[in-house]
């Protein structure tokens, strides 16, 4: 099927004015976007494998925005992210694969039919039974053999265990209440401790590891986001005590870990 080309592209004089418009803003980042890849080098020389990385890297970007608060990074890190949407959608009407209207229409038009409890006469009572509706909607139209063929085989481990079980969870394959998970916890760390070979340990770490992210669950705990603020705290008060070794004009190396601990312990009183 041949893929309309968009119009053609406004004087550049539109692309120096601020929006004042959501359809203006489109039009705007749209026709920069395109401009782009035809008049500057890089970003004429871009493909969607060359982007890949770097899309990831922007979401990443907008993740730590996110844990951070920080609003006018979340603003900025959002519009980094729309820059690739736009970037991609481009480079796809080059190719007469799609355009950035088919992009918007085929996501619209998604969300229409996966949500029959807004534009359809589905009742639900909860935004679990949303979630259920949704799955359910979404492996018919993809004709999965499994419910767990959605989640991304390259999705960072922690963040994988989390959607598998949430997913499985959705249709009835799931503990009953917190405690039974914790003593599950408490079972596999036991295993753990038992387990003699290297290999074994390891196979014996990843399942206390897969207990854990389901004990978060059940908390109502987001595991790769708890990791991530006790990363940050980690950061802040090692770097306290390198802030530290720096005012005594002492190598890192040549501190004593009681010293260290000692700032690590002050580091910790002053977050109170």
């Amino acid at each position: 099927m041949e893929k309309k080309l968009l119009s053609e592209l406004p004087p550049k004089e539109f692309d120096l004015q601020d929006a004042t418009s959501l359809e203006e803003a489109i039009k705007r980042i749209y026709t920069i976007t395109k401009r782009l890849r035809s008049e500057c080098p890089w970003d004429r020389e871009q493909t969607f494998d060359s982007i890949r990385h770097l899309t990831i890297e922007e979401v990443f970007e907008l993740s730590d925005a996110i844990i951070k608060k920080d609003w006018e990074a979340i603003q900025e890190e959002l519009g980094d992210v729309l820059l690739h949407v736009m970037f991609y959608s481009v480079m796809g009407e080059e190719q007469e694969k799609f355009n950035i209207v088919e992009v918007i229409n085929k996501l619209s038009n998604k969300l229409i039919e996966r949500h029959p409890h807004v534009y359809g006469t589905l009742t639900v009572d909860n935004a679990s039974q949303v979630k259920q509706n949704w799955e359910k909607i979404k492996n018919k139209k993809a004709k999965r053999k499994s419910v767990l063929d959605g989640v991304p085989d390259s999705m960072p481990s922690l963040i994988k265990a989390y959607r598998l079980q949430e997913k499985a969870g959705q249709y009835g394959f799931d503990w009953n209440n917190s405690e039974d998970v914790r003593e599950k916890v408490l079972e596999e760390l036991k295993e753990l401790e038992k387990a003699s070979s290297q290999a074994e340990k390891e196979k014996e770490l990843g399942d206390l590891l897969f207990a854990l992210v389901n004990y978060a669950r059940h908390l109502g705990i987001n595991p790769d986001t708890a990791l991530e603020l006790a990363n940050k705290k980690f950061k802040e008060r090692f770097q306290k005590i390198e802030e530290e070794a720096r005012k005594r004009n002492v190598p890192l190396e040549q501190m004593t870990l009681e010293e260290m601990d000692r700032i690590w312990n002050k580091a910790k009183e002053s977050e109170k």
